[in-house]
């Protein structure tokens, strides 16, 4: 899980390639959860967490080129 501080470091680039990772992760939790194959449901709030401080980044960076 990247930190608020690992987050601003990266470029716009690789704040993309993470967000989706990101994503797909939680994409397979999901769908492991379905099945009952999940044992730390605690994941699920830490990756859209983690999604929400990538999205946040994002959108600040495209207000200050604008």
């Amino acid at each position: 899980m990247a930190t608020n501080e690992e987050i601003r470091k990266m470029r716009d680039e690789e704040i993309g390639i993470e967000l989706n990772k990101v994503r797909e992760k939680l994409f397979t939790l999901r769908s492991q959860t379905v099945t009952e194959k999940v044992e730390d449901t605690s994941q699920l709030k830490k990756l859209r967490q983690n999604i929400a401080r990538l999205l946040t980044e994002r959108h600040a960076r495209q207000l200050a080129k604008a």
